[in-house]
């Protein structure tokens, strides 16, 4: 298997860093997610006014 940050080849049996080939592959991954460089894609179609403007709305509907 390969390291996802390094793509060197790396054991998966024995390595306490799987699927990082090493400690600095696995924090390089941790700082990624931390700094927002990966995200996780969001619903089809929807763009972030649409979500808001959805919470508006529904935060009106129990108000009677």
């Amino acid at each position: 298997m390969r390291c996802p940050i390094c793509k060197r080849e790396t054991p998966h049996e024995g390595n306490p860093f799987r699927p990082f080939c090493s400690e600095r592959c696995k924090l390089l991954d941790l700082d990624n997610w931390l700094e927002g460089r990966y995200r996780i894609p969001d619903a089809a179609g929807v763009k972030d006014d649409d979500r808001e403007e959805n919470i508006k709305e529904g935060a009106g509907e129990n108000d009677d």
